[in-house]
């Protein structure tokens, strides 16, 4: 369950391309998640990360979406940078504020509805939307704080939160419930209304903190070459580290690697580290790479990375988009399969809820409905961004979306 910011409409500044390709790959992986959530066989009967069950495609299937997530988070960051370029520290701080809260609301109502098509709204959750808008709002405060300050306040966050992971508050009273948004990813049943705290904020904050940061190697005085060279050292850096820290099993993951019975398996074992919160490791494994990406496409100009982009500068407007569409393709399905279209409307959050147990298609169909997702998705995003780059001097609620 990964989003994309509206980080791209931060930036007044000539738009970067590799920001733009990154964001737009990792948007259209970020599909094949959700569609396996909502039609895969076994998205309702066991984790896709669960070795005793898995299968090697199945675990590659959500790994590889787990770089979505930190990018998306970590290049709010680095816009949230560049539009501070053209504004004062007050405009920069009002942006932030009011798009975090702005997105904060969206998930509790635009949001809620396209997951669960329920209008009763039983859900209140803090996915990655809200994370995003959370992270938005503490980075408007942070920005009077100097730069070094900043990347400690990161740092902290990023390499030091592991430190809680045994700290767990029971029950579901408001210390619960506040230490689960911090920290410990829950589902809450409070009253009548169910509570899904998916994504902990300490370590998103941290990463959006981060990208910040490295959101100075991209202004206009910035040397490209030297560019180049800081985020490859970076993203080895933090690959080396993700590989020492995980070997050693001493720090950085609650959830320890361990022989299997394969020596494929136990490989498997290595890389499944933990999302929710996202740990050291898991912050290490996927953002590392992320570096490298940028560091090698920033001429990358072919047919492709232009359409790869596409996605990249509208990613809010595709977020909501592809939910509706595939839940609205998730419909039909159940009803293809013998079962009530009132099987889709959830009362819970999706995974959880034990009545579609027996539903779902094969790793094959999943696919292809990923592939007939893109390919309806690429002209709608397409004449939006051209739609949005013509009008959003005048209207300027495009920048919400």
């Amino acid at each position: 369950m990964t989003a994309p910011t509206t980080a791209s409409n931060l930036s007044s500044t000539k738009r970067i391309g590799s920001i733009d390709l990154l964001r737009g790959t990792v948007m259209i992986i970020m599909a094949i998640d959700h569609i396996r959530d909502y039609f895969n066989r076994e998205a309702f009967l066991f984790s896709p990360t669960d070795l005793s069950q898995t299968t090697a495609p199945l675990f590659f299937t959500r790994w590889i979406t787990h770089f979505c997530a930190p990018v998306f988070i970590f290049l709010a960051g680095v816009s949230a940078f560049l539009y501070g370029l053209k504004h004062t520290k007050k405009q920069l701080s009002r942006f932030l504020l009011t798009r975090g809260l702005w997105l904060i609301l969206l998930e509790q109502t635009v949001l809620v509805f396209g997951w669960t098509f329920n209008i009763h709204f039983p859900l209140f959750i803090v996915i990655i939307v809200s994370a995003i808008g959370t992270g938005m709002i503490c980075l408007s405060g942070f920005i009077y704080l100097s730069k070094r300050i900043i990347l400690i306040i990161a740092l902290l966050l990023i390499f030091g939160h592991n430190a809680l992971d045994n700290i767990h508050i029971a029950g579901d009273g408001f210390d619960s419930i506040l230490w689960s948004w911090l920290h410990e990813s829950r589902l809450l049943f409070v009253g009548h209304k169910i509570i899904f705290l998916g994504y902990p904020v300490l370590p998103w904050i941290g990463v959006m903190a981060a990208g910040y940061i490295l959101g100075s190697m991209y202004a206009p005085d910035f040397n490209a070459a030297r560019r180049k060279k800081m985020l490859i050292r970076l993203g080895l850096s933090a690959i080396a580290l993700f590989i020492v820290l995980r070997f050693s099993n001493i720090y950085g993951d609650p959830s320890l690697w361990t022989s299997q019975k394969t020596s494929f398996f136990s490989f498997l074992s290595f890389l499944n580290t933990t999302k929710y919160p996202p740990s050291l490791l898991y912050l290490l494994m996927t953002i590392g790479p992320a570096l490298l990406f940028l560091a090698y496409t920033e001429q990358a100009n072919s047919t492709i990375a232009k359409k790869i982009s596409a996605f990249g500068r509208v990613p809010m407007f595709y977020y909501i988009v592809h939910i509706y569409l595939l839940h609205a393709l998730a419909v039909v399905a159940v009803v293809v399969s013998g079962r009530s279209a009132s099987d889709m409307v959830l009362q819970t959050w999706l995974g959880f809820d034990d009545h579609l147990k027996g539903y779902g298609f094969g790793l094959g169909v999943t696919y292809i409905i990923w592939i007939f997702l893109i390919i309806v998705l690429y002209p709608i995003c397409k004449w939006y961004d051209n739609y949005k780059r013509k009008n959003l001097p005048e209207k300027k609620w495009l920048s919400y979306i």
